[in-house]
């Protein structure tokens, strides 16, 4: 049962939102949150697998709150398609970002994908992550990068290129548990949450342009 909790300070919404996550036989609603205050206070009380994040949210908006979380997953979901918005959750450590006028059906498997582990970011956010990042002029230094390997390099450029974990496994000709070491590798070496701040830290580090 994967439990999840709604951040969101449209009362209306949050019982939409309840509807239907409850009425999926693995998914269900563990409390709901007004504020991004709220959020952090009842993640940290009933210990959700998925927090659905709004972004402007009264007393803390939910990057803030998505950066204080330890623990559970964060899918964004938001009326503002704005890069700021998009770059902000996302370096805050939230593992997807969606539209809130995204179709129920993919709502729901986007919540069993960051569940287990993976990032989602949709065609269009990817492309303006890409876009973003080659327009700027100079990269920041991105902490650890200097401890990866060339193999790591290797990964951390498929990554970024959007490529699966069975594309890295047939382009390096290697097994699915060497490329999962790797995966684990470059979290530890780059601070990362998730392959969705890999992402972020090959473009900012120049690694990829």
């Amino acid at each position: 049962m994967i439990r999840v909790l709604i951040a969101d300070d449209q009362a209306l919404l949050r019982a939409s939102f309840r509807m239907l996550v409850d009425h999926e036989p693995d998914l269900t609603v563990v409390g709901e949150a007004g504020t991004g205050a709220e959020a952090v206070a009842l993640a940290a009380e009933l210990k959700p697998d998925v927090v659905l994040m709004d972004i402007r949210m009264p007393e803390m908006d939910g990057i803030e709150a998505t950066r204080l979380l330890d623990g559970p997953r964060v899918l964004v979901l938001t009326t503002f398609d704005l890069d700021e918005y998009v770059f902000g959750a996302l370096r805050a450590g939230a593992s997807g970002f969606l539209l809130k006028d995204t179709p129920p059906a993919e709502l729901l498997a986007a919540i069993r994908v960051v569940a287990s582990g993976e990032s989602l970011l949709s065609p269009t956010v990817t492309r303006r992550l890409i876009s973003e990042f080659v327009r700027r002029p100079a990269a920041p230094v991105v902490r650890g990068l200097d401890r990866l390997t060339e193999r790591e390099k290797e990964v951390l450029l498929l990554i970024a290129r959007g490529r699966s974990n069975a594309e890295i496994m047939a382009e390096l000709h290697v097994s699915t548990g060497t490329v999962k070491t790797h995966i684990g590798n470059l979290l530890a070496k780059l601070h990362a949450r998730d392959r969705a701040q890999l992402v972020i830290a090959a473009y900012e580090s120049g690694l990829v342009r």
